[in-house]
């Protein structure tokens, strides 16, 4: 749904609160949803998350307040209305390396600040190379209020101040975007913690992995998941969120711990979990827990030999991070894009290979 709706359609599924003007808010957790695929928690009774106008809600999840939210809610109230979200899923977008370009590009002074007119400019520029921000139509959907423009909307005020008149620089907006994502996985896992217990099973960790997979591969993977529970190692086994966040920083470093894994497995013949452990540590500087490998192992050792099956990992995380990030099918983005579709039928280490 997220991928084939228009974005007015995806806000009003997902959130959850209607305002006594009737307007369609949503709150942070909502947010988390409607940009990251996930499946109800395996402590949980509920089926889905989100729900059509005329059914009934499938139940609500405990999340606690989002600070992080509250630093730019105007009104206090802890919503995050479709102009708003129209910005955070174009933030959520957008690859640090990019923003700094474009801001760098609009920083007429060269002075490492821009002004409120000028980041307008950039938001523009990165919403033509998101999918839902380039199909909104301000929110002019039956039974969707909405009080002004998109382009008027979000965390103006939060960088700009309240007149409008101050400078954002860059190094701050790249420190919010950071915080931006952090947030955000907070609330991932929150939404998997059911019980609250800061931890989440491992279960709950491999739905998370695999909630992006292609429908094609899904139900085997998911029949993966559900054979941790046959096994008392994992049925006892604990995730904590400093597990999530570094298999969560692996992801952002999707590109060169490839590149180490088809290269450990070219030479060696076969890719062991001290093998993975090590390409992440050497390559991408991330410490993996022995918990974490043991799941990704379990979901992606096909044979059941000790022998990560690389291309499906991949292909798992790639989706998940392209899905996020819904590059709209021109320039290089689309290239990329493109190229990869042509080779669905090829393995990445091909891909990878000169």
């Amino acid at each position: 749904m997220r991928l084939r709706s228009p974005p007015e359609k995806v806000f009003e599924y997902f959130a959850s609160y209607r305002s006594p003007q009737r307007e369609v808010l949503m709150t942070p957790a909502d947010l988390m949803r409607a940009v990251v695929p996930v499946f109800p928690p395996s402590e949980s009774h509920l089926v889905r998350d989100g729900y059509l106008i005329g059914e009934r809600s499938p139940g609500h999840l405990c999340c606690s307040p989002s600070d992080f939210f509250m630093l730019f809610d105007v009104n206090n109230d802890g919503l995050i209305s479709f102009k708003e979200y129209i910005f955070f899923v174009t933030l959520l977008s957008i690859p640090e390396s990019s923003f700094s370009v474009a801001f760098k590009m609009f920083d007429v002074n060269n002075n490492g600040e821009i002004t409120k007119e000028e980041f307008k400019k950039v938001m523009a520029l990165m919403r033509t190379h998101h999918r839902q921000g380039v199909h909104h139509r301000d929110g002019l959907r039956t039974g969707l209020k909405v009080n002004d423009s998109v382009e008027n909307g979000g965390l103006l005020e939060y960088f700009f101040g309240e007149d409008g008149k101050g400078c954002l620089k860059l190094d701050k907006f790249v420190q919010f975007l950071r915080d931006l994502h952090d947030e955000m996985l907070k609330l991932e896992f929150a939404h998997y913690d059911y019980k609250s217990r800061k931890t989440i099973s491992a279960k709950d960790f491999a739905l998370s992995m695999v909630a992006s997979a292609d429908m094609s591969h899904l139900g085997k993977l998911l029949e993966r998941v559900d054979d941790l529970n046959d096994n008392p190692c994992f049925k006892e086994m604990r995730i904590t969120f400093e597990d999530f966040k570094n298999f969560a920083n692996l992801r952002k470093k999707l590109f060169p711990f490839s590149l180490a894994l088809f290269s450990f497995g070219e030479v060696n013949g076969l890719l062991t979990k001290d093998d993975f452990q090590r390409a992440a540590s050497h390559v991408c500087g991330i410490s993996l827990s022995d918990n974490v490998v043991e799941i990704v192992f379990h979901l992606f050792d096909t044979n059941q030999d000790g022998n990560l099956s690389a291309d499906e990992f991949i292909r798992v995380l790639h989706k998940r991070e392209r899905d996020i990030g819904q590059p709209v099918e021109t320039g290089m983005l689309g290239l990329l894009s493109s190229c990869w579709n042509r080779k669905q039928n090829i393995s990445p280490s091909q891909l990878f290979s000169g």
